[in-house]
């Protein structure tokens, strides 16, 4: 017996559609573009949630290090230093203090000193 897709295909082509909402020329309208088009968007999404991580821990860094090399140390120092006194803050604290709060951060970069 012969099935006919009737409302399915429909309901499958509405949701790619409703994903590719937005999207530029053919990749927004037409079915078969609109598919590759959110498989590959679906790709870079998952691609770039572990980018995204990677860049704040890039950027934490380089404010750690700017703020301890204005207090005369470098960051590997810095970090080693903090180690050594037995301070447990990760550097997404330690870039916080460093951008909002350099008096605190300068007591730690003044522990560390004293722990090398």
């Amino acid at each position: 017996m012969r099935v006919k897709t009737g409302i399915v295909r429909r309901r499958r082509h509405k949701k790619i559609l409703k994903q590719a909402k937005g999207f530029r020329g053919a990749s927004g309208t037409a079915v078969k573009q609109a598919k590759q088009a959110t498989m590959r968007a679906a790709a870079y999404a998952t691609r770039d949630r572990k980018v995204k991580k990677r860049e704040m821990r890039k950027l934490w860094i380089i404010r750690i290090n700017a703020g301890a090399r204005a207090n005369g140390l470098s960051y590997s120092r810095f970090m080693n230093g903090l180690k050594l006194a037995g301070i447990e803050l990760d550097r997404k604290v330690l870039a916080d203090l460093a951008l909002n709060n350099p008096a605190e951060f300068t007591s730690l970069v003044e522990a560390a000193k004293a722990a090398l």
